[in-house]
């Protein structure tokens, strides 16, 4: 009995411990990109401009060379929006003029989310139903959460009318109807 029971240790224990190796090796792996200063999620809180009522919380996710855009938007009218990254992290002034233009550190026309060329943060449009909630649900190529085209510390803005997706600079989009700062998240 005490032959088997060592038998039965003698190959258990290398399992366990090659088991427990390879589980270091997957934590590792996941806390890399945030050991090395690398983000893999955002959010953003939306918050009206002056007299709106706009509001909502967008989540991005790092997902291989894409980023998920997701999250909800109420208090629209109903109908398209565009849905842009600005240049300035800043909403302090009532009508977010503060958030500066559209993200473009490569210096593109605007243009749609799927243009050749366009600007980092053309994100296109937004689509409110009835009830003025509009559900984004986005994978864009171009926005990033790290690295030059990053997003952290930028605004995401919401305007009032849809953008034409080729009127310069902005899409002819209307007024801002929510601005929010994008930072890191867990």
């Amino acid at each position: 009995m005490r032959k088997l029971v060592m038998v039965a240790l003698a190959l258990v224990v290398p399992v366990l411990w090659l088991q427990a190796q390879e589980a270091a090796k997957t934590a590792a792996a996941r806390q890399a990109p945030a050991a090395a200063g690398g983000v893999t999620k955002a959010v953003c809180v939306l918050h009206h401009t002056k007299g709106t009522q706009v509001h909502g919380v967008i989540h991005f996710t790092a997902m291989g060379d894409e980023v998920e855009v997701k999250g909800e938007i109420t208090g629209l009218t109903p109908g398209e929006h565009a849905f842009h990254v600005h240049e300035f992290g800043d909403c302090s002034s009532p009508d977010a003029m503060s958030a500066g233009g559209h993200f473009n550190p490569d210096k593109q026309p605007h243009g749609g989310p799927h243009s050749a060329k366009r600007h980092v943060g053309d994100l296109g449009n937004i689509k409110a139903d009835a009830s003025g909630k509009a559900v984004v649900d986005i994978r864009d190529k171009q926005i990033k959460l790290h690295g030059p085209h990053s997003i952290i510390g930028r605004s995401l803005i919401v305007h009032a009318k849809a953008d034409d997706l080729k009127s310069q600079p902005a899409g002819d989009a209307g007024a801002r109807v929510a601005c929010g700062v994008i930072g890191v998240a867990k």
